[in-house]
């Protein structure tokens, strides 16, 4: 039958996640090594590093302590670490070399996993068919439309690039990243714990458990070996009515 989906065995969909994303873990850390040799960022990093080192040696403390150490400082020791503390956040040339690498570190992460989504999960799948990754090529997993189409550039695009790009891996990235530069607070934990109970309330309320990215593609994660895929959507109103004429003539004789 045409609405007949042969769904992927979970252990098959997920052994091809897992090869896939550690496939594209190493492209983006690539990319984003090539992006900083570009960008520079290594020397934006040095230059921050010595103006630390500069006010640690004019006002004698190390900024590198936790909140713990603090405490235990005597009260001297505070007021010249608040005293240093409040004259770098006032130099100019800090803020600026801070804020260049915060932009950096955003471009080379952004575009380091965009670029290494592009060929791992739309490039290759277009290439092999079926929406094929390495990973579900492997393990005879393949991409259709709910209707038993084969999915299309379009569909894959938005698949990809709305979907695990932005939505499921960028927005959680950002705010990981934002966290580490003290750019966000509290808001960004509910943000990301807000997108990991959406994902798994599409999960269990999807017919065939569809992800974020499946839903708005409407694709579907099948076994390649059982499942009926038509080419085109022309295809399988063809032989929807191929099937119907079988029942009739069946019922005429019965």
């Amino acid at each position: 039958m045409i609405y007949d989906i042969q769904k992927a065995n979970v252990w098959k969909r997920i052994s091809a996640y897992i090869f896939d994303i550690i496939l594209i873990g190493i492209a983006a850390v690539g990319f984003a090594f090539l992006f900083s040799n570009l960008l520079g960022y290594d020397s934006y990093a040095s230059d921050l590093s010595a103006l630390y080192e500069k006010y640690e040696t004019e006002y004698r403390v190390d900024f590198d302590i936790t909140a713990s150490e603090y405490d235990a400082l005597g009260e001297s020791e505070k007021n010249a670490y608040d005293t240093a503390i409040k004259a770098l956040s006032a130099d100019a040339e800090v803020n600026y070399t801070y804020s260049m690498m915060l932009n950096l570190t955003l471009i080379m992460i952004t575009f380091g996993i965009l670029f290494a989504f592009i060929i791992f999960e739309f490039v290759i799948p277009l290439a092999l068919r079926n929406g094929q990754t390495l990973g579900k090529k492997i393990f005879g997993v393949c991409l259709i439309r709910k209707d038993g189409v084969k999915v299309n550039a379009l569909l894959l695009f938005v698949r990809t690039i709305l979907g695990k790009f932005t939505l499921e891996t960028m927005i959680p990235v950002l705010i990981v990243i934002m966290f580490y530069f003290n750019v966000i607070g509290v808001f960004g934990t509910f943000v990301i714990l807000l997108l990991f109970c959406g994902q798994i309330l599409v999960v269990s309320a999807t017919k065939n458990n569809l992800a974020i990215h499946d839903l708005l593609a409407q694709t579907v994660a099948v076994d390649i070996s059982s499942q009926m895929i038509f080419d085109s959507y022309e295809d399988m109103i063809e032989y929807k009515k191929r099937l119907h004429a079988e029942d009739v003539s069946r019922a005429e004789y019965s």
